[in-house]
């Protein structure tokens, strides 16, 4: 018997990426591209959509570009209709965008955790729901969803950005077992301490320069390693749904 390794082909899958115009998101566009699929790119700096866009484009990719604030649950189910409506179908749903706000529970800005936990949590959740009409339909679609080691374990001054990712993991494993008979994969994707611009977003000075020393001690993971992992696992055959990728760097001991 022969053995066929090569993934399954990407050209032409339509991929939304949430929170696209850097890290992450930014990463996974260009491995998509080089991949051959069409791209609808979302997040709040359109300048940066509108940079990467361009650059994507003069490689032969079609890209559609969506700024929106994502934590606006009306936005997060538009850049999904915006999406079906100019290419025709939604393949791959790509929930990337979040925050980190951490702080000790006693003196948190509940202002900025409502925040997080509706951009992180509630805004993926309403994308998601959005989504699922047009796969159900197609008996195709794969979704993946962004939480984090912090997902799995809690630390202190970490609350509230634990529980939105926490949440996510839940919400996915959920949503997954109501979707596999329509033939749609869920994945999610759990990074370790990645060099990224969330830890710019941590207002408590004593947190955020304990968290910048102790990703300092370490091989962070980069953009990169996460946008390979995503495509990786959007490249499988059909019958083949990865449900997890929980990534460190060998560096990181919890």
């Amino acid at each position: 018997m022969t053995l066929n390794l090569a993934p399954a082909s990407l050209k032409d899958r339509v991929v939304l990426i949430t929170g696209a115009s850097s890290g992450f998101g930014e990463a996974t566009a260009e491995l998509f591209a080089q991949a051959g699929a069409r791209l609808a790119l979302s997040a709040r700096r359109g300048d940066r959509l509108d940079a990467l866009a361009a650059r994507l484009s003069a490689l032969g990719s079609e890209v559609l570009v969506l700024p929106a604030d994502l934590a606006d649950i009306g936005a997060a189910q538009a850049i999904v209709h915006d999406t079906e409506a100019h290419f025709g179908r939604l393949d791959i749903l790509v929930n990337n965008a979040g925050v980190m706000y951490l702080e000790p529970i006693d003196s948190a800005d509940m202002a900025r955790w409502q925040h997080m936990i509706q951009l992180n949590l509630l805004g993926l959740i309403a994308s998601c729901q959005a989504a699922l009409p047009g796969m159900r339909a197609r008996k195709d679609g794969h979704i993946f969803n962004m939480a984090s080691t912090a997902g799995r374990q809690a630390n202190p001054n970490g609350g509230g950005y634990s529980a939105s990712k926490w949440g996510v993991v839940g919400f996915s494993e959920s949503l997954r077992r109501e979707a596999y008979k329509d033939n749609i994969r869920v994945t999610v994707i759990e990074p370790g301490v990645a060099q990224t611009e969330l830890r710019d977003h941590i207002a408590h000075a004593p947190t955020q320069t304990a968290l910048n020393s102790w990703a300092d001690s370490m091989r962070q993971l980069q953009s990169a390693d996460i946008a390979r992992a995503i495509v990786f696992c959007a490249g499988q055959p059909a019958h083949v749904n990865i449900n997890e990728i929980l990534m460190r760097p060998t560096d990181q001991e919890r």
